[in-house]
């Protein structure tokens, strides 16, 4: 019973490692100044990695002995870590994502109120003009 629960524990966080690691690799093939055919040919390599390591751990090939209990700790301990490791670096990820959305927000409101700035001053401009000619047409009368 303890031997399943452990097996399915590994094999959860593995995938979840490695769904993570897929995101992970996605997002840096998506940020890399690449041309669509290149980024489109990375992606589908790296997905094709990805997809033979999950069928790896998912579908392990069989052992001819169990691994000590100590090797079996240092994996879990080492599992954890890669866990805490991926959380961080997605927090960041995260945050700086957020940090380019509000800096985004700002420079589009700045650029709508410089834009309706200049409407207005256009505005102005037309209105002038049009009371300047028609001066100029009641001054000629």
């Amino acid at each position: 019973m303890e031997r399943n629960d452990s097996s399915n524990y590994l094999r959860g966080f593995l995938t979840g490692a490695l769904i993570g690691g897929m995101a992970g690799a996605i997002t840096a093939l998506l940020l890399a100044p690449k041309s669509g055919r290149e980024l489109r040919r990375d992606i589908a390599e790296r997905t094709s990695e990805l997809y033979d390591r999950a069928q790896d751990v998912l579908n392990p090939k069989p052992v001819g002995e169990e691994l000590p209990p100590v090797a079996l700790n240092q994996g879990k301990l080492r599992a954890q870590q890669i866990v805490q490791s991926a959380r961080e670096q997605a927090e960041q990820l995260i945050a700086s994502a957020e940090q380019v959305l509000r800096d985004a927000r700002t420079k589009a409101a700045h650029a709508k109120e410089q834009i309706q700035e200049n409407i207005e001053r256009v505005r102005d401009a037309a209105k002038a003009s049009v009371e300047a000619f028609k001066s100029e047409l009641s001054s000629e009368d």
